[in-house]
């Protein structure tokens, strides 16, 4: 398998750690255990003597059913036996591709998305079919277009809904479209749903895996519940011959999840709605900072993001994003990722879900270096 650098993550590897403001982080500002059990109003100490007193076997198997019951509390109509537990929505994305892809399969995925849902398909030698999202649409799929891409033999149609990197949000009307061109066809369609319930307003987002048989949906505890030490994501589907299939494949690369990290897990979905206001009212006041920065400089442009954690930002000057982004970060401490990481040049993706404070502060460090460079 011949497989393409993974350009966000190399991006982040080699210069996270370093950062004084951290704004390509893409997490709501991370808890840590003590946290959890605040926020939750579980009893800590009670909490760490059961898990203490554990051996430390293989974990459940099929996933430990009190974690599955809280992903099936996401979710209008999946139950337990539509769920297979995973390393992160990142293994989760990487499983669906290696057991049901073979060489030649026709994928179509949009793009800017994470690099997951086209270089993995492309490394095992399937045709992929990209489709562009675009800012005079929304950043939102050309169904038009996306009807002539999907012809009969296509078998797996990948979007991203919150959209990463530029907080595009499908509604309802717009995935219930894209559902009836993937059954046309008797495609899967699988949608990363790892921002899902992050919107800046209070209408209910719909996943793929209620709305459509086929439909494959992949989330974790990371970005929504703030808690990607866990490692821990999962694969929904109502579709029993697929899912067959991804707990034949999962004997070859998991075998379980961590009993620690699902019994956590199952704390914290024990008490999802707590989590997501928590994420929600963080989400909302950073945009809105984000928002007022925003218009005080000249030189960048963005579509207000509807959901999610990211904005696209786009800047009207000539410096390539690479080059924009480590001469910014040499100069300031100031992390973003380049837009060269999503094939999108001339633009920055930033993430604004981090603490208030570091959020100011990079802005303010961005916008005086923005200043320097431009007059």
């Amino acid at each position: 398998m011949n497989i393409k650098p993974f350009k966000v993550e190399e991006w982040m590897n080699e210069y996270e750690d370093g950062a004084v403001y951290n704004l390509a982080e893409t997490c709501v500002d991370s808890i840590s255990l003590d946290q959890l059990f605040e926020l939750t109003g579980t009893d800590k100490e009670t909490s760490l003597s059961e898990i203490c007193r554990r051996r430390l076997t293989y974990g459940d198997i099929w996933g430990a059913p009190a974690f599955k019951k809280g992903i099936c509390q996401l979710y209008k109509t999946i139950g337990p036996e539509n769920i297979i537990t995973t390393h992160g929505a990142a293994g989760a994305n990487h499983h669906i591709f290696y057991s049901i892809i073979q060489p030649g399969d026709r994928i179509i995925s949009v793009i800017p998305t994470y690099q997951q849902l086209y270089a993995i398909p492309e490394s095992f030698e399937a045709d992929v079919q990209l489709l562009k999202l675009q800012m005079k649409d929304n950043f939102l799929p050309d169904l038009a277009e996306l009807r002539r891409l999907a012809t009969p033999e296509t078998k797996l149609i990948c979007i991203n809904n919150p959209n990463n990197p530029t907080g595009a949000l499908m509604s309802k009307e717009m995935l219930t479209e894209i559902v009836e061109i993937a059954r046309s066809i008797d495609a899967y369609l699988l949608c990363d749903e790892v921002y899902r319930g992050l919107t800046q307003d209070e209408d209910y987002s719909e996943s793929v895996a209620d709305l459509y048989d086929k439909g494959i949906s992949v989330s974790s505890m990371s970005k929504v519940f703030s808690l990607a030490g866990l490692r821990l994501g999962w694969i929904a589907t109502k579709d029993q011959t697929v899912m067959e299939t991804f707990l034949s494949h999962r004997d070859y690369t998991l075998i379980s999840c961590g009993m620690l990290d699902e019994t956590i897990g199952a704390i914290a979905l024990n008490h999802a709605e707590t989590l997501l206001a928590r994420s929600k009212a963080i989400v909302r006041e950073n945009l809105s900072i984000l928002d007022d920065w925003i218009k005080t400089q000249p030189h960048i442009t963005y579509l207000k993001p509807q959901a999610g954690t990211t904005a696209l930002l786009c800047y009207d000057f000539e410096m390539d994003s690479y080059e924009f982004c480590k001469d910014l970060y040499h100069q300031t401490g100031v992390f973003l990722t380049p837009g060269e990481c999503f094939e999108e040049e001339q633009c920055v993706r930033i993430g604004y879900a981090s603490d208030k404070q570091t959020l100011i502060d990079g802005l303010n460090a961005l916008g005086n270096y923005l200043t320097k460079i431009t007059i």
